[in-house]
């Protein structure tokens, strides 16, 4: 959950991209990371294979807003797809206070969406995390593909109840739609958060805005 350190003001929320493999999860934080404005990011850490295959994780800490005292940071991860690392996709998820979940639209993927969906919510019960319990958005990347899954099917497959986008990690359409969205709720939630907290040992706190993050004008 978030990481709160009160001696120094700051608070970090742990935000996972889950998904198949080869899905676009670390194609998403390449095209954040490379159009974020520099002082709004630090470096990504990424591990992968000689096919170019994450099979650790990717980690790209955002700098964000203020919430009364609290400056913010959001921290951005992503699980490995393969089924042979799935202790690790357990490990990254644990503390997780929001899930992406980037499901594939080549038809040929129907199957790989529904496994790694099943596996994100059996790691996350596995860390004591209900998936209802934090913000949970889907992502149905790669629409810009011949033949994609409707997007309605991809609804009735995936049982999806919350949040979802239409995108393409590639060309970053709805990249960052998909990830103001979950930062959104995380920001919303955590408000709330602190005016109960507030309101037993203080007045309430102000009304908050919370600015979208800084994006460079070139690619």
């Amino acid at each position: 959950m978030a990481l709160i350190r009160k001696d120094s003001g700051e608070v970090q929320f742990k935000i996972v991209y889950c998904g198949p493999p080869r899905g676009g999860k670390t194609t998403n934080l390449h095209y954040i990371h490379r159009r974020l404005d520099s002082g709004w990011r630090g470096d990504m850490v990424s591990v992968e294979t000689e096919q170019n295959r994450t099979i650790s994780f990717d980690f790209l800490p955002v700098n964000s807003t203020k919430i009364g005292d609290y400056e913010v940071k959001f921290q951005l991860y992503t699980v490995p797809g393969q089924r042979v690392m799935k202790e690790t996709r357990r490990a990254v998820l644990a503390g997780a206070d929001a899930v992406i979940f980037v499901a594939d639209s080549d038809p040929a993927r129907r199957e790989a969406n529904v496994e790694a969906l099943e596996d994100c919510f059996r790691c996350l019960e596995e860390n004591r995390i209900a998936p209802e319990s934090i913000p949970f958005v889907f992502q149905f990347n790669k629409r810009d593909i011949p033949g994609a899954i409707p997007p309605q099917e991809l609804d009735e497959t995936l049982k999806v109840k919350t949040p979802s986008f239409l995108a393409s990690a590639t060309s970053g359409y709805q990249v960052f739609a998909t990830l103001d969205r979950v930062t959104q709720m995380i920001l919303q939630g955590f408000s709330r958060q602190i005016v109960k907290e507030e309101s037993r040992h203080g007045p309430p706190a102000p009304q908050r805005t919370y600015p979208k993050p800084v994006v460079a004008t070139q690619s």
